[in-house]
């Protein structure tokens, strides 16, 4: 087989591979989008695949990382629909049997998804149907006639009749085997037949396109986005302090004080945004209580909610990451409904399930502490974005998202350490996760070529539940020099700090270490984020002029 030939196979295969993956986005509209296989295989990899390796994508990709997941997939999978392509032009059962792999990988992990009904089949086995069949009719147009190594059919000659004489064979170079198919080289096409598998080639990843983009977005008009749109939040009964003057120092570079939606950070495992109805969602809490309850999102917009103003931090933030905001929350006591449930006394763990089926761990008693851990529906003035948990979701001040930020929420219930380990427990990461304290420096940057003379160092610094007390620069390991602390809201956000500094030309290092309200000093000594979150002094060099 030629490199031509190579060629007319590899688009064979894609294209198949494409109508598949573009049929099966069209039925998992209907089926829900979790059950199409991208999707659905893309969340097995993220159960299963090795720790560092995930927290690598997160340090390379940040925010983006489920993004780069389904297109490493999708080129993955390209590459092998290539190559099974080539060898298939051969020999076809190698196409369907690769056709029936991805239907049956699909299948597969679509239906062991946490909530997957009979109908999360649909999508893999109907697209690899479909993909079967567009395999077959470009393989037909592209070699519509017998391979030159089949033999013919023979009729049996009628008893009596002489034999016919040997057809006389021209002398030529023997047909070399393919190094590939092991056999002679396939017919080249002639030019009609190119146009025609080349057009056929553009129908089918038009349908193919049509199919996915169309699916995704009907899946999108079966979205909760209008139901969120239709919400009123109600007035809290206990409203936030206002944020006081001077917060936000309001300069280049520097994170705002209060940051916006659009820009909060989101680190979870869903490939695709859960889509809740309010309308059907309900909050079962249960397990080792005296008193289960369900609740209905009308009966938290009914109960007297809280508003505060709470930093979340990720545990997978590096020292000077940017996994890290802080937002004005509204919702329900958790201490409240706890208290309604009656947690039994041996009940030290709180497990919050999402729609998606992750899990994380809190300590009940981090709950029930006086601390503003609350069920929250608003988040800077406006219902939960459906990114970030729409309908509820858990926030609790000083604890890490990932043993308590449970978005999407839908069961919260009452256990013990001992009995559960919730989804990153078993992947390495401690059980209990408080925040420690950090700090950062926003401003100068490392592009930043600034002026010598005066220039404003700043940045953030957080430790949640506790409060920073103090913020320190150091420059070239010359003597720590105190900045200046803006004010804040509360000891669960952060603030805002700022440094003049004398700058003279040349290259310098700057680093800069917080201490919090008990009087403890960010450790400098530098710690990876697992298990229980990085330590370290965060530094910057700049080139002043």
């Amino acid at each position: 087989m030629n490199t031509a030939q190579s060629r007319y196979g590899a688009l064979v295969g894609i294209a198949a591979a494409a109508v598949a993956i573009g049929s099966a986005e069209l039925v998992a509209a209907a089926t829900g989008p979790r059950s199409a296989p991208l999707v659905a295989v893309g969340g097995v990899v993220v159960d299963l695949v090795p720790e560092p390796l995930k927290q690598f994508a997160i340090d390379v990709f940040g925010v983006h990382d489920k993004i780069a997941l389904l297109v490493g997939t999708g080129v993955l999978l390209a590459g092998c629909a290539a190559l099974i392509g080539i060898r298939a032009l051969r020999v076809p059962v190698v196409g369907y049997l690769g056709i029936a792999l991805f239907g049956l990988l699909g299948t597969v992990a679509a239906l062991t998804r946490p909530g997957a009904g009979v109908a999360a089949a649909l999508p893999s086995l109907l697209g690899a149907a479909l993909g079967a069949g567009a395999f077959r009719w470009l393989r037909v147009i592209l070699v519509p006639r017998p391979w030159p190594d089949a033999p013919l059919a023979q009729t049996p000659a009628a008893p009596g009749t002489p034999p016919e004489p040997p057809v006389e064979r021209k002398e030529g170079p023997p047909v070399q085997p393919n190094a590939i198919t092991r056999g002679p080289s396939l017919p080249e096409p002639g030019g009609e037949e190119r146009r025609r598998f080349l057009t056929g080639v553009a129908v089918t990843f038009g349908a193919a396109a049509v199919g996915g983009f169309g699916g995704r977005w009907l899946g999108t008009r079966r979205g909760v986005s209008d139901a969120r749109a239709a919400v009123t939040l109600p007035t809290p009964a206990s409203p936030a302090a206002p944020v006081p003057a001077g917060a936000d120092l309001d300069l280049t570079q520097l994170a705002p004080y209060t940051t916006p939606n659009r820009q909060f950070y989101r680190i979870d495992t869903a490939l695709v945004v859960p889509q809740v109805d309010p309308g059907k969602w309900k909050l079962r809490i249960h397990g080792r209580v005296r008193n289960p309850i369900t609740l209905t999102y009308a009966d938290l917009l009914a109960r007297p909610l809280i508003e505060r103003d709470i930093t979340l931090a990720c545990v997978s933030n590096e020292v000077g990451g940017d996994l890290i905001g802080n937002a004005r929350w509204l919702g329900v006591p958790l201490a409240d409904l706890l208290e309604q449930a009656g947690p039994l006394d041996d009940a030290d763990q709180v497990v919050g399930r999402s729609a998606d089926g992750w899990t994380c761990g809190t300590p009940t008693s981090v709950l029930r502490d006086g601390r503003d851990a609350m069920l929250a529906i608003g988040m800077n003035g406006e219902p939960l974005p459906v990114e970030h948990g729409f309908p509820a979701r858990v926030v609790v001040p000083g604890l890490y998202g990932y043993v308590s930020a449970c978005k999407w929420v839908v069961e919260l219930e009452l256990t013990r350490f001992a009995d559960f380990d919730a989804y990153w427990v078993p992947r390495g990461w401690a059980p209990e996760g408080p925040i420690k304290t950090q700090s950062r420096i926003d401003t100068p940057r490392p592009r930043n070529r600034p002026a010598a003379g005066p220039v404003t160092v700043a940045g953030v610094a957080w430790a949640q539940h506790r409060g920073i007390k103090q913020v320190e620069v150091q420059v070239d390991g010359e003597p720590w020099q105190p900045a200046t602390l803006a004010p804040t809201a509360s000891i669960d956000t952060w603030v805002q700090w700022s440094w003049r500094w004398e700058a003279t030309p040349g290259e310098h290092t700057l680093r800069v270490r917080a201490t919090d309200a008990t009087g403890a000093t960010q450790p400098g000594e530098p710690r990876p984020v697992a298990p229980d979150g990085a330590t370290g002094w965060h530094s910057v060099r700049v080139t002043v002029r």
